[in-house]
């Protein structure tokens, strides 16, 4: 277990530490997705941006990532985050590390 659900409000973002990675939990109406906290255009903290439905903002240059898929929605980033297997039981969040 990594978190509870009851930690994360739809629209918020919470950053677990999961053998030695940042790991971004983010509340999507109720529905949690699990990422790298790191963007990949130059490395900056995604949460510490801004969660719009399933897109997460990078705040120091405006990339935007889909939270459910990794993939890049806005430049300047051009390759996608990890995502990670998560798993909700009752109200424990579990997350799968490759």
């Amino acid at each position: 277990m990594v978190a509870q659900t009851g930690d994360i409000e739809p629209g918020q973002v919470k950053v677990v530490e999961l053998d030695g990675r940042r790991i971004a939990l983010c509340n999507v109406d109720g529905e949690f997705f699990a990422i790298d906290d790191v963007c990949t255009h130059d490395g900056g903290s995604l949460d510490q941006g801004e969660l719009y439905d399933n897109v997460i903002e990078c705040p120091r240059h405006g990339a935007r990532f889909d939270v459910k898929t990794g993939k890049v929605l806005a430049l300047p980033a051009v390759k996608p985050v990890n995502t990670y297997a998560l798993r909700v039981e009752g109200s424990r969040i579990e997350v799968a590390l490759p």
